[in-house]
């Protein structure tokens, strides 16, 4: 996938407050299960499994069956990729940033 389209889809998914604090409270307890979640945040049941939903489809939390629940976990290596795509866009040690065609190279 181009960097500049993955970059948007991850930014896309982190692109609400809730979601934002939802992977948040996932980092401070490593996994939990979607009640946690709902309980955490001041947001009806259905809107959290809205903003779950986006997260997993964006690869940045994963969701374990547990019985009749569902355990949810921050996807590490996929926040990794976050930062990773964000410092390609930084300045060099020369102040100068990166073209197009250096950050597909840097990523494809």
């Amino acid at each position: 996938m181009d960097p500049d389209e993955e970059l948007a889809r991850l930014a896309q998914a982190l692109g609400h407050p809730a979601r934002v604090r939802i992977l948040r409270f996932l980092l401070e307890q490593r996994e939990c299960f979607a009640g946690a979640i709902v309980d955490h945040l001041p947001l009806a049941q259905s809107t959290v499994s809205q903003h779950l939903k986006v997260l997993r489809e964006a690869g940045l939390i994963r969701g374990e069956v547990d019985g009749l629940h569902i355990c949810y976990c921050v996807d590490a290596e996929r926040l990794r990729r976050v930062s990773e795509l964000l410092d390609a866009m930084a300045p060099d040690a020369e102040g100068r940033y990166p073209t197009r065609e250096e950050v597909r190279a840097l990523h494809g």
